[in-house]
């Protein structure tokens, strides 16, 4: 099953295929690709994922919900593999920190569930899933691991904080990897060989725009409209700074109250030797957290948050002589698997079969 090695990753070929369920516009599918993993499927139930999707990547898109996906859909798209991983990102804003209103009610909370009734009918050699880290408080993650060891999977899952993957950004994540083989573990960022990306690392030889401006070579490069009272504040901000630092003037009265100093992770701007702070759907935003770019007087642009993201620079989101949807993009962006952190998952099934594969040999 192991057939040589591949030269352009430095990792063990092999045929390991993987479908990608709440795949978004491909952040964990691209990731996975980068280390040597086929993708056959991607699958979503926004519609908006399908250009971004289908034109960056080797997988095909899928338009369907989880919940009317079939175990023959996926035996399909694996068809006649040596390995099989299925991956699922469920839709995390039931889990996050930032949603106070999210109960048991809530129908996303179903959505795992249904992926560990997929896991069950189709028992695949590899399971990953990547969530936000608030997600191994709540029961039903419980009930999803005990799914999983029921059906004799080792299973390695841990928060990890994306910067120490070389990803220039402060996102701290919960990864699951999960083998009907045997034991299995993340890489570490040693021997992933990752290496401390900043922000200025990633997007400081991006084209120089102002407020509410395009790169007329590039429509994603582009920023919000400042209103005339958010320019003032945006210069009086500094880099790694807040609205504390701000003439009394320039303060919103929200933040002038008491409740309101306990808040001071917005109006921003970022720092050129530093990661950036997590990005979320509203990035694009000035007000929306620290998105202020570090030196122009702008919040950073959707290019910008894709390539903190570690997408390509050249990774097409819109079809071609169509509208720029900032609120739908930002969504999309902020929402995606950093693709250096699928490529970290799929390594780490490399390397898991790699050793197996060591292990199988010195016992003959």
């Amino acid at each position: 099953m192991i057939e040589g090695s591949d030269k352009k990753n430095g990792m063990p070929a092999c045929r390991i295929r993987a479908a990608d369920v709440f795949c978004g516009v491909g952040g964990l599918t691209r990731g996975l690709e980068d280390s040597g993993i086929e993708v056959a499927l991607g699958i979503d139930i926004d519609p908006a994922c399908e250009y971004p999707y289908n034109q960056n990547n080797d997988a095909t898109f899928r338009l369907k919900s989880v919940e009317n996906i079939d175990a023959s859909d996926l035996r399909e798209a694996f068809g006649d593999v040596d390995f099989r991983l299925l991956a699922g990102c469920a839709p995390c804003q039931t889990f996050s920190s930032y949603n106070q209103k999210a109960d048991v009610s809530d129908e996303r909370w179903w959505l795992l569930r249904h992926f560990s009734r997929l896991v069950r009918e189709i028992k695949p050699e590899f399971v990953t899933m990547e969530n936000v880290p608030g997600l191994e408080n709540h029961e039903v993650f419980e009930e999803f691991l005990n799914d999983l060891d029921c059906s004799g999977y080792d299973v390695d899952y841990s928060v990890v904080n994306c910067v120490e993957y070389g990803i220039p950004q402060y996102r701290k994540r919960l990864v699951l990897l999960a083998s009907r083989l045997g034991r299995i573990e993340l890489l570490t960022p040693e021997r992933f060989g990752a290496e401390r990306k900043s922000v200025r690392m990633a997007i400081g030889e991006l084209r120089p725009i102002g407020a509410g401006e395009s790169d007329p070579e590039d429509p994603l490069h582009r920023s919000s409209v400042l209103s005339d009272l958010n320019m003032k504040r945006m210069k009086a901000s500094r880099p790694g700074g807040t609205w504390r630092d701000w003439p009394k003037e320039l303060v919103a009265g929200c933040h002038r109250s008491e409740s309101g100093k306990t808040y001071p992770g917005v109006y921003g701007r970022m720092e050129w030797d530093a990661p950036s702070p997590t990005l979320t759907t509203q990035f694009y935003g000035f007000g929306n957290g620290r998105f202020g770019h570090p030196e122009q007087d702008r919040a950073i642009s959707l290019r910008e948050g894709a390539v903190l993201q570690t997408f390509p620079g050249d990774y097409k989101f819109v079809t071609p002589g169509k509208k720029v949807n900032k609120k739908a993009l930002g969504r999309l962006i902020g929402n995606a698997v950093p693709v250096k952190l699928g490529e970290v998952v799929g390594k780490s099934f490399l390397c898991h079969i790699a050793s197996l594969t060591q292990n199988q040999s010195e016992s003959i």
